[in-house]
């Protein structure tokens, strides 16, 4: 069993109103039940994501976090405009984003992107992936699968991984419940975060600096999933979720 990773290179720099699905395809060939992995970076920048800082005007939230935690409150109203939920304020800010997925400053992007101006993820990234799934398919009229990525530390490991935001056409998570283990044991508790482990694979493709290689194709592994598939399913329910609790009582002390 193999499968093959393939960087999709002479990619340009995205800009607002781009055609990201036509340039895929003009720099690759797609097979059916490919998985085309694209970096949050590319489609928030051809959706026209794009802002700067002097444009923000901070509200009283924002201002009042900025003073307690040394930031511009510019920047804060920023990251609390695709916000749900604060969870840290500092030393950096951790929050849920209204798609629902915890990262620090919710995913803006500092990096990759012209001086003076910042990178919103995608709004919907789920919605992303989708617009991104029908097109390539429209194009190469094969069938196919989208993870759009992002770079997440990890809470007890130091450096960053990629990991999945939002899909198209694929179950993140694969359930090993009930299955049989190599002693013929049951499986009672695996779960395994398949677009995850996409994501990280594809990441070692992309890099994180200059290296220009904001698409991957996974090709070899049959994910494909023909029905409605959500990124909400990797998501670990409130109740479930002890880290979300002790962080709140945290606030609650301080």
């Amino acid at each position: 069993m193999k499968f093959e990773a393939i960087a999709v290179e002479n990619i340009p720099l995205i800009h607002a109103g781009d055609n990201l699905p036509s340039i895929i395809c003009e720099n690759i060939e797609l097979q059916d039940r490919d998985i085309v992995i694209a970096a949050s970076t590319v489609v928030a920048k051809a959706e026209g994501e794009i802002f700067r800082l002097e444009d923000i005007t901070p509200g009283k939230i924002s201002l009042e976090i900025a003073a307690r935690a040394g930031k511009d409150a510019r920047f804060i109203e920023a990251v609390l405009s695709r916000s749900r939920e604060v969870l840290v304020e500092k030393p950096f800010m951790l929050v849920t984003t209204l798609s629902g997925h915890t990262c620090v400053n919710a995913g803006i992007d500092e990096s990759n992107i012209e001086n003076g101006f910042l990178l919103y993820p995608p709004e919907s990234p789920d919605a992303s992936a989708s617009r991104l799934g029908q097109e390539l398919e429209k194009l190469s009229g094969k069938k196919l699968s989208v993870i759009v990525t992002d770079t997440n530390g990890r809470a007890f490991k130091i450096g960053q991984t990629g990991i999945a935001i939002g899909i198209y056409k694929i179950k993140p998570v694969k359930r090993w419940i009930g299955e049989k283990d190599l002693f013929g044991k049951d499986l009672e508790i695996t779960e395994e975060a398949i677009a995850d482990e996409l994501a990280g694979a594809a990441n070692l493709l992309m890099g994180e600096g200059a290296d220009g290689i904001p698409v991957v194709v996974i090709r070899g592994l049959d994910y494909y999933c023909d029905k409605e598939t959500y990124i909400k399913e990797m998501y670990r329910p409130e109740e479930q979720d002890i880290i979300k609790k002790g962080l709140r009582c945290l606030q609650k002390k301080s």
